[in-house]
């Protein structure tokens, strides 16, 4: 008998501490669950109000452009900027930027969607680029050439460039992209853009979604930037002539592409026609960062506007995540 009560009695606490375990593995399920749930409402929530920020950079940019129908200056010293605006539980980090103070990538190609081939004058512009910022003469022809290689539709590889052959052979295997860039860091992945000289590029380059020449703003582009204006001219505007002569720009910027070319500075800078075009006195694309913290939770917001007329600006493309 003492035997039975014995055994009843380790059942029962056998019993009791399996159902004590289940007990802590369902609490700690629950727990989770509300965690998660709590952390995917707060990111949830972090996402909305970037999207309010991109309202507050739409307005912004119609404000702009209200102001002046004709061009885009940098009076208001909003371009760049980085603005606060306090939420319950966290804070929206928020800036507007002209989008056209770089060189666009995808300048190198012209054509159509499975039609792109390449086009001399941005492979040009783009190798002058490439020598402005210190990169050897065959580097820059041969970046160049590669680049275009990875965008255009053929498989005919130019004379410095590169091919499907050439990435078939590393591990793992992949092949050009045959479209246009969506974003600067798809450059990692053409053949001879290393970490170091895809750092060096990045601030100068940029993405469009567009294979248009690149449409430069003069009453915005800063000095630093005044490499862009050379490799316009393939060159023939040195650098510091560039930099010297943004620096000088007019507090409201210049009314027309006209004025811009009749400063004195410019007298020997004799750019192609093609260039005569790029370069402009109203922004046409404006980018948008956002940081937002909310109750622990962040969000990374980075949206392209076009303004290419009157009428609100169109969203052109929207990223999340951080910027790289």
């Amino acid at each position: 008998m003492k035997n039975e009560k014995g055994v009843a009695l380790l059942s029962v606490l056998l019993l009791v501490a399996v159902l004590s375990a289940l007990a802590v593995a369902v609490l700690d399920d629950i727990r989770f669950d509300l965690r998660r749930s709590a952390n995917a409402e707060s990111t949830g929530q972090a996402q909305w109000y970037a999207l309010g920020a991109e309202s507050l950079a739409r307005a912004r940019i119609a404000r702009l452009s209200d102001a002046n129908a004709n061009r885009t200056s940098l009076e208001g010293d909003w371009n760049g900027r980085w603005q606060d605006f306090p939420i319950e539980n966290g804070g929206i980090h928020a800036r507007v930027s002209d989008a056209t103070g770089c060189f666009n990538l995808n300048s190198v190609v012209q054509g159509a969607s499975e039609q792109w081939q390449r086009r001399d004058i941005g492979l040009r512009q783009f190798s002058a680029l490439l020598r402005g910022i210190g990169f050897s003469q065959r580097d820059s022809a041969s970046l160049a050439e590669t680049l275009a290689d990875w965008i255009d539709s053929d498989n005919t590889r130019n004379t410095l460039g590169a091919e499907d052959d050439a990435y078939m052979g590393v591990v793992p295997s992949y092949r050009t992209s045959g479209t246009l860039l969506s974003e600067v860091s798809e450059l990692r992945a053409v053949r001879g853009f290393t970490s170091s000289s895809y750092a060096r590029l990045r601030p100068f380059v940029c993405a469009l979604p567009t294979a248009e020449l690149s449409p430069i703003n003069i009453n915005t582009l800063s000095p630093d930037n005044a490499v862009l204006l050379s490799a316009l001219t393939e060159g023939a505007l040195p650098v510091e002539t560039a930099r010297r002569v943004l620096a000088a720009r007019p507090r409201e910027g210049w009314a027309s592409v006209d004025d811009f070319w009749q400063e004195p500075a410019l007298a020997n800078a004799v750019p192609s026609d093609a260039a005569l075009n790029q370069v402009a006195v109203r922004t046409r694309y404006f980018r948008l960062h956002a940081e937002i913290t909310y109750a622990g939770a962040d969000a990374f917001l980075t949206t392209l506007f076009e303004q290419a007329g009157s009428g609100p600006a169109r969203l052109a493309a929207r990223r999340w995540g951080r910027d790289e």
